[in-house]
């Protein structure tokens, strides 16, 4: 009979892997450098794997859809690859520089130009499909509550649209207004006819106005009365007006001495007259409204009837019919007076005496009795 192997025992193959494990613990550098290697270039391979991997994609730029099969690793890549610019204000839906990734879509939309007028200016800006009411909201270009704006700020901007704005003011002034008064006439029986006398002097009122003025780009377009206010009434001016009928004086009061002149002496003064006024009546007036009807801008307004310049201390109103015009008379206590002017209510036995003041005048009132001696056209000269 052969012999029979003798097997390893169970030492040996302890001592085996005791020798292994050994070497391993010897080795650990390299075999932690081997695997770091290893896992590396894995990587790299499943990378260039996925960089040539073709991706089906979609574009939708400038009124088309472009499907694609690339392998393009990003965006951009791609739009390169379709020969597609991206400009400065387009809107992407996947950022340019991400990683294109299989079944993507890219959309692509493009801005446009369009016209801002407002403030007197004109600003460009730049959009997509939008509404009015953000381009201006994007530009930074804000309404006033009553601003104008064409087109309405809900409606879509297309190329062509020009956006222009109407700034709109609204103001509310206060204007002073003057409310005339009336002149009431009242007979007063008491007074000579053809005379009047102002018992109450008349005073304008005082009117407020809210006017609201509507401004468009700085120019009036409308304004309208708000409100009215009366913050004085008007005062209405009260004039008496004289219907005494005076009893008429014949020409017989005047005393006709002569042809010639007769010479009188009256306080130290010698001087020739040609007759003499008895029991004559004088009264006063002044060239204003009161006694003359007439105002100081009113044509006439201080001219006589014969055509002189009223002048206090010297003119006076008379009967023409009694004392011609340009004659000179000495009414006793009064002094030299020449007769320049008339009145309808001045006949006869009646001497109208001027003043500036019409207050004077006013106060003169009526006076009686003076004798009155008429002269001539010659002023006398007193030595």
């Amino acid at each position: 009979m052969g012999e029979i192997p003798v097997q390893g025992t169970h030492e040996e193959s302890l001592s085996g892997m005791s020798n292994a494990w050994n070497w391993a613990k010897t080795h650990t550098k390299y075999i932690i450098s081997f695997a770091v290697g290893t896992a590396a270039f894995i990587c790299l391979f499943i990378a260039m794997l996925q960089g040539t991997e073709l991706k089906r994609v979609t574009i939708v730029a400038d009124g088309q859809v472009i499907e694609s099969v690339t392998n393009q690793a990003t965006v951009a890549e791609l739009l390169a690859e379709q020969g597609l610019q991206l400009h400065e204000h387009d809107l992407i839906s996947i950022p340019a520089d991400a990683e294109l990734r299989d079944g993507a879509t890219v959309t692509i939309e493009r801005a446009f130009p369009v016209q801002i007028q407002a403030d007197g200016q004109t600003t460009e800006v730049y959009t997509t499909t939008s509404d009015v009411e953000s381009v201006l909201e994007n530009a930074g270009i804000e309404l006033g509550p009553l601003d104008k704006i064409e087109p309405s700020l809900t409606a879509m901007v297309e190329e062509e649209t020009d956006i222009r704005i109407v700034r709109v003011k609204r103001v509310v002034e206060e204007t002073v207004h003057p409310l005339p008064y009336e002149t009431l006439k009242k007979n007063d029986n008491t007074l000579s006819k053809g005379k009047e006398k102002v018992l109450q002097q008349g005073q304008e009122g005082k009117l407020i106005k809210q006017i609201e003025k509507i401004y468009e780009d700085g120019v009036l377009v409308s304004e309208q009365v708000l409100s009215r206010t009366v913050e004085q009434e008007a005062l209405n001016e009260v004039v008496a007006v004289g219907t005494k009928t005076e009893p008429a004086v014949v020409k017989s009061a005047v005393s006709v001495l002569s042809a010639e002149t007769q010479e009188v002496t009256l306080d130290g003064m010698t001087f020739g007259v040609k007759g003499v006024m008895k029991n004559v009546t004088l009264t006063a007036y002044s060239a204003h409204f009161a006694s003359t009807g007439k105002n100081e801008d009113d044509p006439g307004f201080g001219v006589t009837a014969s055509g002189t310049k009223v002048t206090e201390g010297r003119t006076i109103a008379v009967d023409p019919d009694v004392i011609p015009m340009g004659w000179w008379v000495y009414i006793d206590g009064i002094g030299f007076r020449r007769a320049e002017d008339k009145g309808s209510a001045v006949k006869g036995n009646k001497i109208d005496v001027y003043f500036d003041s019409e207050e004077v005048a006013q106060k003169f009132g009526t006076k009686k009795g003076f004798t009155v001696y008429v002269i001539g056209p010659k002023k006398p000269v007193v030595n």
